[in-house]
């Protein structure tokens, strides 16, 4: 008590009591940083001290400089390099990309043919390479085409008069840029978080669709940086060609200082245009990467003109929405929904490598039927659910809904896998929330909905939004629909991920763990809506740690544990009246 008397009079202490007096009369003086000064100090001298030089010194040659930096022949070599440039960075964009998609392709030699042609030009110098182009009418003298080992012939024309210098030129940085612009782009490819491959993949999502609307406009935040260090570096390297005595810009500038022996004030007129192309290509970076980190920040800077694009914006189509949307979860109605199909699942089997995960599982799931899936981590509940939609291909058995293979097609006594286009389209009538969400962060809450019902359904943009927008206001989140995941809560998140596997109007809809990566505040909000599913007649398959739910839902509970179904029956049964020991100690622990 004695120090609390003796505090009370300090500054900024005062007894609870007592009103809190104001401290605006107070003077509040900044921390000092004199190191900082310093530096400051030190940076501006050595600055005016390189400018002094520069602009002083008389030998520099401005004069010179400002007579030649716009002269004709020093623009039309700029305007050679630009369009070398320009022309290198698309084809060798291109290609690399091409490139970097056979290279994680499955097909086994088109990825050593791409990881060959990689190894090849990357260890090549860009000079060896124009001045072997250049050449290559020694080794070819003509380029024909035709058909191979036969006599005919379509076109046949000189090699020397097709690879002109310019022609050199752009083929060799092309070949040159490509293959280090492949490795960019896988490395951006590999970043991309496999959840979103699968989402994608769990969606119906043609593989080309999956490709360059979600994985790769993801992967452009790593490619951009070190994508623009490659294109900068390529305008610099057009100065390279001079070994094919292409006029362009660096090529002028020598031999106009070799006529004149201006040597200095010639070298900053090609350097300080380099200084130009440069800022150029780093403004452009700097607005492109903006566009690409849509939804990776909550509170995004607008790009330029983006007020003006938003007006001319086809706006969406109003959606009567349910009374209270925003209050309550509700598919009461259900008219999008489509009835539950029958799951049978018959003695598949998994094993990776030496571990096995699943081990000759059986289940009869009826339709419309709510099952949820219990057990320890690691017993093979997760696994199960992927072999179901086949995101993971069993080694034994096989899983049916409605009686027709998922993954296959019978022949007899006989199973052959489809083709993936195949797989795609029957995934579609199996949705899946997945644990960590999964939704596309660079695409909004409503482009979240619509892009499997366009791409995988076929249905027309104006119905799909029209659905997304109706799902939505019955999970309560009308007013999210240009809202990116990044700025919505985690049950939010989680709400939108089910409206997204809805959109498909699945005849079964598969959550693993949908609420195991929620704060304890949120599973609420979740559990409500699943709940709100369970009366639809979709058929529902949940793994779930949550047994108070599982017992209030589930028409059906199964326990599984080591890859095996040790134990399956109404709630009721299995809480109660389990049969199994081991299921007694597992409820027995987490009830």
């Amino acid at each position: 008590m004695a120090v609390l008397s003796d505090l009370a009079g300090a500054p900024g202490v005062s007894r609870m009591s007592e009103p809190n007096p104001g401290y605006s009369h107070y003077r509040i003086v900044p921390a000092r940083h004199p190191a900082r000064a310093l530096g400051t100090l030190f940076a501006a001298l050595a600055i005016s001290g390189v400018l002094y030089s520069v602009l002083t010194n008389p030998r520099w040659g401005w004069q010179v400089f400002a007579e030649w930096f716009f002269a004709e022949p020093v623009l039309a070599g700029l305007g050679r390099t630009l369009l070398l440039t320009a022309l290198a960075t698309v084809s060798g964009s291109l290609l690399g990309t091409a490139l970097a998609l056979a290279r994680v392709s499955r097909s086994p030699l088109l990825a050593g043919l791409s990881f060959g042609y990689i190894w090849l030009l990357r260890s090549i110098p860009l000079i060896v390479l124009l001045l072997v182009l250049n050449n290559l009418g020694y080794l070819y003298e003509t380029i024909a085409i035709g058909v191979p080992f036969t006599d005919t012939v379509w076109l046949n024309y000189p090699t020397t008069q097709l690879l002109t210098p310019f022609a050199a030129a752009f083929l060799g940085l092309t070949l040159n840029q490509s293959a280090f612009f492949a490795e960019i782009v896988r490395g951006g490819i590999l970043a991309v978080d496999q959840g979103q491959h699968e989402a994608a993949a769990a969606l119906g999502l043609p593989r080309r669709r999956q490709a360059f609307r979600i994985v790769l406009p993801q992967a452009m935040r790593s490619i951009l940086p070190t994508g623009f260090n490659e294109i900068i570096g390529l305008a610099k390297g057009t100065s390279m060609v001079y070994v094919l005595a292409l006029p362009e810009l660096f090529y002028t500038v020598q031999v106009i200082y070799r006529r004149n022996l201006e040597v200095i004030p010639l070298l900053m007129v090609a350097t300080v245009w380099y200084l130009v192309i440069m800022t150029g290509l780093s403004i452009a970076q700097h607005y492109i990467e903006r566009y690409y980190s849509r939804g990776a920040v909550r509170n995004p800077a607008p790009l330029p003109f983006q007020a003006l694009v938003a007006r001319f914006r086809r706006p969406l189509p109003e959606v009567a929405r349910p009374a209270a949307a925003t209050a309550k979860v509700g598919f009461g109605d259900a008219r999008d929904l489509r009835a539950g199909g029958a799951v049978h699942v018959h003695g598949i089997s998994k094993s990776f490598g030496s571990l096995k995960v699943l081990d000759r599982v059986e289940l009869n799931l009826p339709a419309g039927s709510v099952t949820a899936i219990l057990g320890p981590s690691g017993s093979g509940k997760s696994t199960l659910l992927r072999a179901i939609n086949h995101l993971e291909r069993v080694d034994d058995g096989f899983i049916a809904i409605d009686g027709e293979l998922v993954g296959y097609s019978r022949k007899g006594d006989t199973l052959y896998e489809l083709k993936e286009k195949d797989i795609l389209k029957r995934r579609a009538d199996i949705g899946m929330v997945f644990q960590n969400f999964n939704l596309f962060p660079h695409l909004t809450v409503l482009e979240n909905l619509i892009e499997a019902p366009i791409h995988a359904r076929g249905l027309e943009r104006e119905e799909a939004v029209r659905l997304a927008q109706e799902l939505l206001a019955r999970i309560g989140l009308s007013d999210k629909v240009d809202a990116y995941p990044r700025q919505l809560s985690g049950g939010q998140q989680q709400r939108v991920a089910i409206a997204r596997a809805l959109a498909l109007r699945p005849k079964v809809l598969l959550f693993d763990e949908p609420t195991s990566a929620l704060d304890p505040e949120l599973v609420g909000e979740v559990l409500d809506v699943i709940k709100e599913l369970a009366r639809t007649g979709t058929t529902l398959v949940i793994v779930t740690h949550e047994t108070g739910f599982a017992r209030e839902v589930a028409d059906t509970v199964v326990f599984m544990e080591a890859g095996r179904v040790l134990e399956a029956g109404p709630p009721a049964q299995v809480f109660t009246e389990a049969k199994h020991p081991r299921t007694r100690e597992f409820l027995a622990r987490v009830l």
